[in-house]
């Protein structure tokens, strides 16, 4: 859609700050602006227009309604396909806006503190997709039975791909995370969150962790005959766990394929409920009885997270990627992984911050004392057998500039 077919709103109570968006936009070549002094009014003009705007801008602190209560009605009643947030309030609260849009449903283009420039908004505008455009690229997402899914078990079109962890102190690789592609013939590759909801309500997702973590064994082997000796990731779901014959069968599954369990370390997603919590407390502790380590993945935006590291017998905290990201930058998110490491830190666990994805987040993570590090930064997923050749080639930032 280009900007001047755009339907647009700026609804800011103070008029010269409104004005000024208001122009910024038409020369951007927006021509149909609608301009409001609060949210209650902003209200009365959009309700029963017949069709929702396709992008507002909002203030957040504004008489008679604010903008917080304004994004709510916004979503309710389907005024808006999009908002943008322009407001000089302190960065945690338009955290909590920006949270609670995407939890509405809402596309949120962006949050822009005051004061704003042209730049900013086109920026903005330029993240917007019609819902006809999103509804076009849902319905394009392959369409599966669940005999399609028992076929891809029992064919092999499951396959592990790998993304490596590497230590911050030396840039040594120390160990890798699976995660599993769906190679579909004719269908190309189906990406994990397409499919595994549906695993996990078929009751498949068991055989698909058994499956992954026969194929990670196999490159184990391969990689320790070629020199490089590490551990890898498996992930492994809530579901699993409270199957008291998973321990024995994963066990028993990682010695017929003549590895260690020492070399397995099991990702427990910690944003899931733990509903049988006898059961699955059951599993983890004998899973680590036989050599297992357990990571708490996610660690920070699921559901008692301090109680599962008090209860779970835990060797690895991963830092999750959404604190990661924009953390030079974010000091509410620096100060929760620094108080991450150092809760980890104190339990003696192992630490991996996950989502690296700049130089600035890899140093400041190093800084902070973060034992090891994955993501774009580092390396994408690839096939086990591109795994060798990646190490020879991998140089840490620091010996890159040597």
């Amino acid at each position: 859609m280009g900007l001047s077919e755009c339907n647009v709103m700026v609804v800011e109570d103070h008029d010269f700050q409104r004005r000024t968006t208001v122009r910024f936009l038409k020369d951007l070549g927006v021509k149909s602006v609608l301009e409001a002094a609060n949210g209650r009014k902003a209200v009365n003009i959009l309700t029963g227009r017949g069709r929702p705007l396709d992008i507002i801008f909002c203030d957040l602190d504004m008489p008679e309604m604010d903008g917080v209560e304004f994004i709510r009605h916004v979503a309710e009643e389907q005024l808006s396909q999009a908002v943008v947030v322009v407001s000089a309030m302190e960065s945690s609260i338009l955290h909590a806006v920006e949270t609670m849009a995407k939890a509405y449903g809402l596309q949120l283009l962006g949050v822009i503190p005051k004061p704003l420039d042209s730049q900013k908004l086109a920026s903005c505008i330029s993240k917007f997709q019609p819902k006809e455009i999103i509804r076009k690229q849902s319905a394009a997402r392959d369409e599966f039975t669940v005999e399609d899914l028992r076929h891809g078990l029992k064919e092999g079109e499951f396959i592990a791909y790998f993304q490596p962890k590497v230590s911050f102190a030396t840039g040594e690789m120390k160990g890798v995370e699976a995660l599993v592609r769906w190679f579909r013939p004719g269908h190309g590759m189906v990406p994990p969150a397409q499919f595994i909801p549906e695993m996990e309500h078929e009751g498949l997702v068991a055989h698909l962790t058994e499956v992954l973590l026969t194929q990670t064994c196999g490159y184990l082997k391969a990689w320790a005959l070629m020199g490089h000796v590490v551990t890898a990731s498996v992930n492994v779901s809530m579901l699993c766990l409270t199957d008291v014959g998973i321990a024995d069968r994963l066990h028993d599954l990682v010695k017929e394929s003549d590895c260690d369990p020492r070399q397995i370390i099991l990702e427990v997603t910690e944003t899931e409920v733990m509903t049988d919590v006898a059961k699955v407390l059951n599993v983890l502790a004998r899973l680590r009885l036989k050599g297992f380590g357990l990571s708490i993945d996610d660690f920070g935006t699921g559901y008692s997270s301090l109680q599962q590291l008090s209860n779970v017998p835990f060797t690895e905290l991963k830092v999750d990627q959404s604190f990661v990201k924009d953390s030079p930058t974010q000091p509410r998110h620096r100060t929760i992984i620094e108080a991450s490491l150092g809760l980890a830190h104190k339990l003696k666990l192992k630490t991996v911050a996950e989502g690296v994805e700049t130089r600035a987040e890899w140093d400041l993570l190093k800084s902070m004392g973060c034992q090891t590090a994955q993501g774009y930064f580092v390396a994408r997923p690839m096939p086990g057998h591109q795994m060798p050749a990646w190490i020879q080639m991998w140089q840490a930032p620091e010996a890159a500039c040597l």
